[in-house]
């Protein structure tokens, strides 16, 4: 009831046209390498990196702090056959599909060596994620753990205390993108602060990824609510169809503005 009800307001769509002219495209392999080099040294401030997919837009149209948490970050990234979907129709290069499963062991192996920092989901997967990790995706790192459930300080506290080149949320939405925006602000050294989703879980065995074939059709999402029905309902049976909706409407109205949705940053 509420999705409708914000569907049939405009609020949303400012934040959307925002977060839309927020996304950096990367249009290449080539381009990803570059992101990739440039989050291996980054400037000597935290980098927040967070990913925008269907539901990260539901969830701004919804949540002005959301919204507000997500624009914070330096580099935001399109996520799923959705966005897409989305930049297709206001007539933008979608890019590639840079989503957080598949990119973030490509930043954990670009630093290897160093101390990287887990934060989220809980034992046995967060432990079973830390040797993933440590023995096989950036070997020779440190790995620092702690369970998606402390209050924020606590993160602070552990991060300021072992200074952790990489630091991955795996506390889903919104709340990751909230911690990730205090880190970045309470840190005072260079270091990567990605939001994560779920990818402390995929590493640590407790979801699994979806075939090949799936993936490369943009089917993920279907594949993980046939697996996680009860808890990704309303995610994607009832959110998808009000993300398609909006997008619509969103594409309604850039036509009738010049211009259309803006410049965008791209990268390759």
């Amino acid at each position: 009831m509420r999705l409708c009800a914000d569907l049939c307001g405009g609020e949303w769509l400012p934040r959307w046209n925002d977060l839309v002219r927020a996304i950096a495209r990367v249009n290449s392999s080539r381009g990803e390498r570059q992101l990739l080099d440039w989050l291996a040294d980054p400037p000597q401030e935290p980098v927040m990196v967070a990913f925008a997919n269907a539901h990260a837009m539901n969830s701004a149209a919804t949540s002005r702090r959301f919204f507000e948490a997500l624009m914070c970050a330096d580099v935001v990234l399109r996520d799923g056959i959705g966005m897409a979907l989305l930049m297709t129709l206001l007539n933008q290069r979608p890019g590639l599909n840079l989503n957080g499963t598949d990119l973030i062991p490509k930043i954990m192996r670009r630093h290897a060596g160093q101390t990287i920092a887990l934060f989220g989901t809980q034992d046995p997967w967060l432990s079973q994620a830390r040797q993933a990790v440590s023995r096989r995706i950036a070997p020779g790192s440190a790995c620092l753990a702690a369970h998606g459930f402390h209050d924020t300080a606590a993160y602070v506290r552990l991060a300021a205390m072992h200074r952790p080149g990489l630091i991955v949320l795996g506390m889903g939405m919104p709340r990751q993108e909230e911690v990730a925006v205090v880190l970045r602000a309470a840190l005072g050294y260079p270091c990567v602060i990605v939001c994560g989703g779920a990818i402390i879980d995929f590493l640590g065995g407790k979801t699994s990824r979806a075939p090949g074939w799936m993936r490369r059709f943009g089917l993920e999402w279907a594949y993980r609510l046939a697996c996680e029905p009860r808890r990704l309902f309303h995610r994607y049976v009832m959110g998808n169809p009000v993300f398609v909706s909006r997008a619509f409407k969103l594409m309604a109205m850039s036509w009738r503005q010049v211009g259309g949705a803006g410049a965008v940053a791209c990268i390759g």
